[in-house]
């Protein structure tokens, strides 16, 4: 299945709409460190992998704008466990 992904900037997240349901991933940004703080794909949507294309998109603006990334959320710190390419993106 291919996720739509698109950045939010005015709203601070990732979002996808799959068959009329938003999916987000929402981050404050503190100086040069993104937090990652929730994750959300609602449960008629969920199982598909859309909270990791969320992620995945996340991490890789981070990359690209050069900033570190706090997993506040659960979510994320699980995924960024699971994937060790993405730790060099971490804060701590």
């Amino acid at each position: 299945m291919t996720v739509a992904v698109t950045h939010n900037a005015a709203r601070q997240r990732f979002e996808a709409t799959i068959d009329g349901q938003l999916c987000v991933a929402d981050y404050q940004l503190r100086g040069n460190v993104i937090w990652m703080t929730h994750t959300g794909v609602p449960s008629a949507v969920g199982g598909r992998g859309i909270a990791a294309e969320l992620v995945r998109a996340a991490l890789a603006w981070a990359e690209e704008s050069d900033y570190r990334v706090e997993p506040a959320c659960s979510y994320v710190e699980v995924y960024m466990r699971r994937h060790p390419e993405t730790h060099k993106l971490l804060a701590r």
